[in-house]
């Protein structure tokens, strides 16, 4: 239980009216999309000026109170469950766009400003803000940011990071840390800046953002290609990049995630496809036009069954549309949805896709795929129900073989959505001890108190190096179990969409 005289200062701080102790707004914010049993806070405060960020942090450090930043939440690792009675911080109030320049191609934002509107705002001054998370429409650019988030345009124009130019964030003891510069270039003292991108609120809270802009294409073509094998698809998407074509958007979907996703949005799709390729190229118009006949020609020959080009920006924008609609699609078909991000080297995605269609036969279990194959990245997505016991055993034992899968194949546990609790237990099978033992003394130096997100990505254990024999000991994992147990309300979960799907 939180002390009332840590109320009254949060609400000198932030005001009465951001200040919320009630218990449905508690579990509100008790939950993010991960499929993770429900955590609520003690507090939940609402800054709407930066500096208030820097004076809530300190409090917390004074008082040894956990502080988990809080965006839009639709993340899907358990980056913003909280800790039991601890403090969430809202940063949905400071959604300013603080400036677009047009001459330098830059954009400084506050962490609360959806996606979405920082691109519409972008475009509206002839330039061009690339990452494009599935959820863009209602998440965060401060939670893009501590997510790493990608996106379809990942391919070509990369993910978040590739745009983070600087930031200011507030670290435990609530200092203001400036990292970063307006210009193209910066070699400033260490590179805080790429530190913070992807630390999911356990270093510091964000509370303003540089992005870089860049020049929009000139032109575009979207295209779906149809496969009667899903071999077939996935061996066309490494030919497409062998042959050093690099689309904008390169997309994957199999059958049972095409037969939902048409069901669900009405767009033309076509049920009876094995896989389908959902391409868009753009760039300068002849090379769109040289890069779109390449890509028909290697699609035709892996044995695409038809092709068809979007004849206008409307039936684009239908089809991509759709291809956003498909998390929605597969939630509604079962109680409870696990959206994994499993990522592969691009000449992988053949045999990752086998993978996961004898991983879903192993277990017994409806796993729809779809994602940005073009960059190795897909979701396999289980529909299950995890009231039932037996069930969600195999849908654990599953997710552990699809990280082993991809780890074996030399691929990585998250591409995009991030580590957070849900993924934390698995981390050495991909980094061994001594990048945990690093990451957790960096940790420690910087909030020695603990306060920031703790229990993410790294875990609570403690790790410790034996100095005589040089044997790294990481200790067991206290985070990250699968079996979060049932939510307290006792209805099924279903996942949203989260962070680049």
């Amino acid at each position: 239980m939180i002390e009332k005289k840590v109320i009254r200062e949060l609400t000198a701080i932030v005001g009465a009216g951001n200040v919320f102790t009630d218990k449905a707004d508690l579990v509100t914010y008790s939950y993010d999309a991960a499929v993770l049993a429900p955590v609520a806070p003690g507090v939940v405060a609402r800054p709407v000026a930066p500096e208030m960020l820097g004076r809530i942090a300190a409090l917390c450090n004074e008082n040894g109170l956990p502080l988990t930043a809080r965006g839009a939440g639709t993340n899907l690792s358990g980056g913003t469950i909280p800790e039991p009675d601890g403090v969430v911080v809202l940063t949905n109030g400071l959604n300013k766009i603080l400036e677009i320049n047009a001459a330098d191609m830059y954009a400084r934002v506050q962490p609360g400003v959806v996606t979405a509107k920082l691109a519409a705002a972008v475009a509206a001054r002839g330039l061009f803000y690339p990452p494009d998370p599935g959820s863009q429409a209602v998440s965060t650019l401060g939670g893009n940011v501590a997510e790493n988030a990608g996106g379809l345009r990942g391919l070509k124009y990369g993910v978040t990071r590739d745009y983070v130019m600087g930031l200011e964030f507030y670290d435990a003891p609530g200092n203001l840390v400036k990292t970063g510069s307006r210009t193209v270039k910066c070699v400033t003292g260490y590179n805080l800046t790429g530190l913070m991108v992807g630390s999911e609120g356990t270093l510091g809270v964000i509370s303003e953002i540089i992005l870089k802009l860049i020049p929009p294409p000139a032109d575009r073509r979207a295209m779906i290609a149809v496969f009667n094998r899903m071999d077939d698809a996935s061996r066309a998407v490494s030919a497409i990049i062998a042959d050093r074509v690099v689309p904008a958007t390169l997309e994957f979907m199999d059958n049972f995630t095409i037969r939902a996703v048409e069901a669900y949005s009405h767009a033309g799709l076509p049920e009876d496809a094995a896989a389908l390729l959902l391409i868009e190229v753009d760039g300068h118009p002849a090379q769109v036009a040289e890069d779109a006949e390449k890509v028909e020609a290697i699609c035709r020959k892996h044995g695409a069954a038809g092709i068809r080009v979007a004849a206008d920006d409307a039936e684009r924008d239908r089809v991509w549309e759709a291809r956003r609609s498909a998390l929605s699609a597969l939630a509604k078909l079962r109680p409870t949805l696990v959206l994994e991000d499993a990522t592969v080297p691009r000449s992988r995605i053949p045999d990752m896709v086998r993978e996961l269609e004898a991983i879903a036969k192993k277990h017994d279990l409806s796993i729809g795929t779809f994602g940005h194959a073009g960059d190795g990245n897909l979701h396999p997505t289980i529909l299950t129900d995890k009231r039932d016991a037996k069930e969600w055993r195999r849908v654990e034992r599953a997710i552990s073989d699809i990280f082993d899968a991809a780890l074996s194949m030399g691929g990585t546990l998250s591409g995009e959505h991030g580590i957070g609790t849900a993924k934390s237990g698995f981390m050495e099978r991909e980094t061994g001890p001594g990048a945990l033992v690093f990451s957790r003394r960096l940790k420690s130096a910087v909030d020695p108190k603990n306060i920031l997100n703790p229990s993410k990505i790294i875990g609570r254990a403690e790790a410790s190096l034996d100095f005589k024999s040089g044997d790294l000991k990481s200790g067991d994992f206290k985070s990250g179990d699968l079996k979060s147990g049932e939510p307290e309300s006792g209805k099924p979960e279903s996942g949203a969409a989260g962070a680049g799907v």
